[in-house]
């Protein structure tokens, strides 16, 4: 069973997230902040993560910048979720994100946000 985290500090989206990848078949862990994020990943390796980017105590970009350094979290593929991936799309995907999610989707599209994960996970495997 694949592992993935999703980081989120939203209650409601982080709730509605795990359901939705639990229903799916995935294995979920979670963490609130950027901080507990690094050191869930250490901990559970996931085999992706779910990545918001405003998040208290280190904001998303730092956690993602943080995950690409570190060689033991670097292969891990981290999916953002964020309401300004258009915006931000070139330079996140510099800094080492493999796909985005709309915040939206969480809520609405439920399939959409399979649908990525699936796809970064399959593209990893190749």
């Amino acid at each position: 069973m694949q592992t993935v985290l999703v980081v989120e500090d939203s209650k409601l989206l982080r709730t509605n997230s795990e359901r939705i990848l639990r229903k799916a078949g995935y294995l979920v862990v979670t963490a609130v902040d950027g901080l507990e994020a690094l050191t869930v990943t250490r901990e559970s390796r996931p085999d992706l993560i779910l990545l918001d980017m405003m998040l208290p105590k280190l904001d998303g970009p730092s956690v993602l910048q943080a995950l690409k350094a570190d060689p033991m979290t670097a292969p891990i593929p981290v999916v953002v979720v964020t309401g300004l991936s258009q915006k931000n799309e070139e330079k996140l995907l510099k800094a080492g994100a493999a796909a985005f999610v709309e915040k939206g989707s969480l809520l609405d599209n439920e399939q959409s946000l399979l649908d990525t994960i699936k796809k970064t996970l399959e593209g990893r495997a190749a």
